[in-house]
């Protein structure tokens, strides 16, 4: 998957940003703590900035299953991990990794326990730091394609500015 996304971005002229060192000032560090969270374009793409818990996590907007809103979802601690829950289908994204995760039971053993299973990076995360009562983020290596990388795209934004006009 991560090779056709690779090829897709290149296919679809997305530049890569990998090497861009610069971090963006997103917001004041006392107003990001009383919101929980906000949205902001770094370096042209959408990201969520989310206060929980005493840490601050920065990962894409669009959730990578579906483009779902995840500023509007729900967090939640699953098998020890914390993560944000996509409003549209509830899928379940880590906070600090961007994994995908899922649970799962043994279709032949019926009385078995589901068990929370990986399916691997799925969001894109990002570089959340304070500096002096500001917030920055600074954008992840995206050198190497993942799923929520097409909500980022040219190609998703056109899709959006038809739908928009039917």
């Amino acid at each position: 998957m991560q090779l056709y996304l690779r090829l897709w971005q290149q296919d679809k002229g997305m530049a890569s940003t990998a090497g861009v060192e610069s971090s963006v000032f997103v917001g004041k560090e006392d107003d990001l703590i009383q919101s929980k969270r906000k949205t902001a374009v770094v370096h042209g793409r959408h990201v969520v900035v989310i206060y929980h818990e005493g840490e601050f996590y920065a990962m894409d907007m669009h959730c990578y299953h579906a483009g779902g809103p995840l500023h509007l979802g729900d967090i939640e601690e699953i098998n020890g991990k914390l993560c944000i829950v996509c409003p549209w289908h509830k899928y379940k994204i880590t906070l600090a990794e961007g994994e995908g995760l899922y649970q799962s039971i043994n279709p032949r053993a019926p009385k078995s326990t589901a068990k929370w299973c990986s399916k691997g990076v799925k969001q894109r995360t990002h570089c959340v730091h304070v500096r002096n009562g500001d917030v920055y983020v600074t954008l992840s290596d995206l050198s190497a394609g993942i799923d929520s990388d097409y909500y980022q795209s040219e190609e998703y934004r056109q899709t959006l500015k038809k739908a928009s006009n039917t």
